[in-house]
């Protein structure tokens, strides 16, 4: 999203390289906008912290001055969690709170929220701005105030419709969600690794909680929204992944499907009238968009794994979608990949490191389906063997929108899914360097 380029140009498929290091000096969105006069700032969870971000969030390349956290951020995975059956403070992964009772007495977003508001109010009006404010929850810990819980009562929350994994999706589509198992809520239940399911009445207890929590982020937007002058500012509201509850028994976000992939992408910009659209775009689309929407005037070209440049674009302009200046966009479609170390989930299937990696998950999302296929990886080389495959995908989002259907043995989508696999290898291709 901030780089506009895809993880196999950037060679990021861990956490642990910067690629200014390791691949090219690349611009990034806050950066163009940076070394165009504008004043950029950053408040929470924008960059990934640690190494992928030089442990600076991109400091000063990215950003007028240092980028703020929230000082609360350090207790995120501490244990403040009253647990209502052992009665004692835990790190568990259902976290409703009393502020009161927080470290500092209150929740990082609320810091965040607090801070960008100073920055609103107190800013020199004089130069154009661009602010990142990136909001942690829903973000596990599912930690959040507690009055939120009351909004979502549990008698009103649904199961997945899916709770298990149909025996035709291959297993290496599946990760064990370790992230979630390790808080002490979850551990207690012992659920069997790595293939276990989650106890049907803790499901609904999760997924409450999730709802709860995205609920008390909402509220923080709106609250901040009301001190932004939207007739003269561009504001996109997005995040950078979703997190299954429960759908094929799988919770958190390490995987390829939808629910996984999907967030939202809401922009509200002068001149552009509200409309909804359908049409499947991309992370790296957020980069052009808005060089587009702000009136930069600019040349970058498109991005090929040929081109050296340190300014372009691997996405494209979603404005003429916003105008209605193109149909062409009844044909488009958004990549996504996910790595991993084996068929068969390990403990570290969730997050593996590169030197771990040798599986590549490459999907494809057309506006009724989605078309994955996980091929060998070379993680020295950074090539796939396309001729290696280790599991297939299909789709059809009319009839399964909880993606637990493969269709890609059934014969009436066989020129479908050879149309999906041409489409997917040779934009994959015009990226990674086979």
């Amino acid at each position: 999203m901030l780089t506009g380029r895809r993880p196999d140009s950037l060679r990021l498929y861990d956490f642990y390289s910067y690629w200014r290091d390791t691949v090219g000096n690349f611009t990034t969105l806050p950066q163009f906008f940076k070394d165009n006069g504008y004043e950029t700032y950053s408040i929470g969870k924008v960059f990934h912290p640690g190494i992928s971000s030089n442990f600076t969030d991109d400091y000063p390349y990215s950003w007028s001055k240092h980028p703020y956290h929230p000082p609360t951020e350090k207790y995120k995975d501490a244990a403040v969690c009253k647990d209502k059956d052992t009665k004692k403070l835990q790190s568990n992964l259902i976290c409703p709170v009393n502020i009161r009772d927080q470290p500092g007495g209150t929740l990082p977003d609320l810091e965040s929220l607090g801070h960008a508001v100073d920055f609103l109010s107190n800013r020199n009006s004089s130069r154009p701005f661009l602010l990142a404010v990136g909001f942690y929850k829903p973000h596990i810990p599912i930690k959040y105030p507690e009055e939120y819980l009351a909004r979502i009562p549990i008698d009103k929350v649904r199961p997945p419709r899916h709770p298990f994994m149909s025996p035709d999706i291959p297993l290496v589509s599946w990760h064990p969600w370790t992230d979630v198992r390790r808080r002490d809520d979850i551990a207690r239940l012992n659920i069997s690794f790595p293939l276990g399911t989650m106890p049907y009445e803790w499901s609904l207890r999760i997924r409450q909680s999730y709802y709860a929590a995205a609920a008390y982020v909402d509220d923080l937007i709106g609250e901040l929204l009301s001190y932004v002058d939207r007739r003269n500012t561009i504001v996109v509201l997005t995040s950078d992944h979703g997190w299954s509850l429960g759908e094929n028994g799988l919770w958190a976000k390490y995987s390829n499907f939808d629910v996984a992939l999907k967030v939202p992408l809401i922009f509200s910009a002068p001149g552009i009238v509200s409309k909804n659209i359908h049409t499947p775009v991309e992370l790296v689309d957020l980069f052009p968009t808005l060089v587009d929407l702000s009136g930069l005037s600019h040349n970058i070209p498109k991005c090929n794994k040929f081109d050296k440049s340190l300014l372009c674009f691997e996405g494209k302009s979603l404005k003429p979608l916003m105008m209605d200046w193109s149909t062409a966009f009844g044909s488009h479609f958004a990549l996504s990949q996910f790595p991993r170390p084996s068929v068969y989930p390990k403990k570290n299937s969730d997050k593996p490191r590169l030197k771990d990696i040798k599986i590549m998950g490459y999907s494809i999302k057309t506006k009724r389906f989605r078309y994955t296929e996980w091929v060998s990886f070379n993680n020295t080389l950074f090539t796939v063997d396309w001729n290696k495959l280790f599991g297939l995908e299909l789709y059809d989002h009319f009839t399964d929108p909880d993606e637990s259907n493969n269709l890609y043995l059934v014969r009436k989508y066989k020129n479908i899914k050879q149309y999906l696999s041409r489409l997917l290898r040779s934009h994959v291709n015009r990226y990674i360097t086979n």
